[in-house]
């Protein structure tokens, strides 16, 4: 049962004995319903006890279970009820404290490629992507899914690999070349040979991942439990010694009473919850309390490259004319050219142009997998690969992702472009380094050589390149223990396994996949990746809050236990004094609401012009 269905019982119960007692004086009714309702409530504890004893964890619920049922043996039957209440109210705090968001990846499931054009001979025939055996041979047309793993047989295109890689750049694919299923054609229909079935494709074992790291969640001890097995003894040896030295066991009961963990229970959920609406309030869903207590403590943290260390979108780099060409003259002249074109590569092109006119282009012509070729001004342009716009050229093709200008076929320069870093993300590392997180790590499928350059503008410590997302997980799984817990941020659907499988999975949320987000513990609403330090620094000063709250109650339950010891303390009156000390630590759980210079919400100077 569910523990605000206890609680919502547990309340009907003392309702109706009041009515019972007070309304109809039928004091004896309400003493056998209280009496029954409190051993089977304690019955319910002990089984839930015993199964985490099993599991090798101790808890609160004995020194529970020992209150309602002394007070019950003695017939102080509505001190008893009061101390269920609060047991049961801290259970279902902890429950709303805990609960996960849903995580059902509907966007990842709703994007798996479902349909494939067979070809058999000269005809064409659609399938389920089910249906698609080792050998076949199908079409992919532009704008299309790659349905299963395969190699080209026929035909050249780019293929958007991002919601496998999550990188921006297209892939130039060639016949002999291998594709992945979920990869986007994105300019020529091509025909590819079938490698691998449809569930052991590249997408499908994306999903299978996700599904795999979810069923295993991890779970952190209740915190208030790592004071349970020293506090319960310390209740017991208080009543125990009250009890024999009086010879009354009403005062073993007033001992307990007092002792009755509710505090304990109910400070680290308030606490939990108080830090998770802080973090809403600045723009970041934290969705369990578990991820508080983890981001508080974590040791490492490992990056996605594009779009979360970098902005995620290619601009013009470096424009560099040959001849008696100038960059004016190029840019104009081959954004113009790109101006109707829907590659990444023309986008930005004509991006950077955007602040002076474009000419009309005639005669437009785009030649597949090598670029356009157009008239602009009465010049004829081409804008593509080297070897299309200048074939003569003794220039080679350049390292880092470029297009070519040649004007009325003499070769003219060319234009490079780059990821941008994020403007913040240098700071933000360096202010998690100083929030104790040591190990920085990147996990990407970029290049090794394009990566390590990025690591070293912002800090990085560790680089891994050239990864399929199963691959990141490895390395997640393969941190030690004692550099754990890890967070790992990202923002793609190819980074949701990874997300799902760390110990606390942070997604960019405001650009990025619903996936990822769906697969995150930790999504930040603004594309800031500043954030990240932000939520671990409130991490951490809700659980210092939390761990104050906690002690707080113990230290006063200790007193209130000495002094219930000599009798003064009715069972009645000191179950109400719980309602005190509840009340005491609630109000100081309250504090991680507050925002504190301690722990700023805006922990590192940021130069982006994005909103923070």
């Amino acid at each position: 049962m569910r523990h605000y269905y206890k609680l919502t019982l547990t309340v009907s119960v003392g309702i109706i004995a009041l009515i019972l007692q007070f309304g109809f004086h039928q004091q004896l009714a309400a003493q056998l319903i209280i009496t029954l309702w409190g051993s089977l409530m304690a019955l319910s504890m002990l089984v839930e006890m015993i199964k985490t004893l099993r599991s090798g964890k101790y808890g609160v619920d004995l020194l529970a279970i020992t209150a309602i049922v002394a007070t019950l043996a003695v017939s102080e039957y509505w001190a008893g009820l009061v101390v269920l209440i609060m047991l049961t109210g801290g259970d279902s705090l902890e429950d709303y404290a805990a609960k996960r968001a849903n995580t059902e990846l509907k966007a990842l499931l709703d994007n798996s490629p479902r349909n494939a054009h067979r070809l058999v001979g000269e005809k064409l025939t659609d399938i389920a992507v089910e249906d698609a055996s080792v050998g076949d041979q199908l079409v992919v047309k532009p704008g299309e899914l790659v349905p299963v793993d395969g190699h080209l047989i026929q035909g050249t295109a780019l293929f958007d690999e991002s919601s496998l890689t999550g990188e921006s750049k297209p892939v130039e694919k060639n016949v002999g070349d291998d594709v992945m299923s979920g990869a986007v054609n994105g300019d020529s229909a091509v025909t590819m040979v079938v490698d691998k079935l449809a569930a052991d494709s590249q997408y499908q074992q994306l999903v299978k991942l996700v599904k795999e790291s979810e069923s295993r969640p991890a779970k952190f001890v209740r915190l208030a439990d790592r004071y349970a097995v020293p506090f319960t003894l310390v209740a017991y040896v208080i009543a125990g010694i009250a009890w024999a030295v009086s010879g009354d066991p009403h005062r073993f009961a007033e001992v307990l009473v007092v002792a009755s963990p509710c505090p304990l229970i109910l400070a680290a959920p308030v606490a939990l919850v108080s830090g998770m609406s802080r973090t809403s309030r600045n723009g970041i869903v934290v969705k369990t309390g578990d991820m508080l207590e983890k981001m508080s403590t974590a040791k490492s943290a490992a990056f996605d490259k594009t779009g979360t260390i970098t902005s995620g979108q290619l601009t013009v780099n470096q424009i560099v004319p040959q001849a008696a060409f100038t960059a004016e003259q190029i840019i104009h002249l081959a954004a113009s050219a790109e101006q109707n074109s829907s590659h990444i590569l023309a986008r930005s092109l004509v991006k950077y142009a955007s602040d002076t006119a474009l000419s009309p282009a005639t005669d437009l012509e785009e030649v597949t997998g090598n670029g356009v070729t157009a008239t602009i001004d009465d010049d004829v342009v081409k804008v593509g690969k080297l070897k299309f716009v200048a074939p003569d050229t003794t220039h080679q093709p350049l390292a880092q992702t470029a297009i070519y200008v040649a004007i009325n076929d003499q070769y003219a320069g060319y234009v490079t472009f780059i990821d941008n870093v994020r403007p913040e993300a240098a700071d933000t590392l360096k202010a998690l380094h100083a929030e104790g997180v040591k190990n920085v790590m990147m996990l990407t499928g970029d290049q090794k050589a394009i990566a390590d350059s990025i690591a070293d503008k912002v800090g990085i410590d560790t680089v891994a390149a050239d990864l399929l997302p199963a691959d990141k997980i490895k390395h997640l799984k393969s941190v030690p223990k004692d550099e754990r817990p890890v967070i790992m941020v990202g923002d793609g659907v190819n980074d949701a396994p990874s997300l799902a499988v760390a110990d606390v999975g942070i997604a960019m949320g405001a650009h990025g996949s619903t996936a990822a987000s769906e697969s995150a513990d930790v999504v930040i609403l603004k594309d800031d990746l500043s954030r990240v330090v932000t939520a671990i620094q409130i991490a951490k000063d809700t659980m210092q809050v939390a761990k104050q709250a906690v002690w707080i109650g113990i230290a006063i339950c200790t007193v209130l236990m000495l002094i219930a010891s000599t009798g003064i303390i009715p069972a009645l009156f000191g179950a109400m004094l719980q309602e005190v000390v509840d009340t005491v630590s609630i109000l100081w759980a309250l504090r991680a609401l507050r925002d504190r210079p301690a722990a700023s919400t805006q922990p590192v100077k940021s130069t982006s012009a994005r909103e923070s």
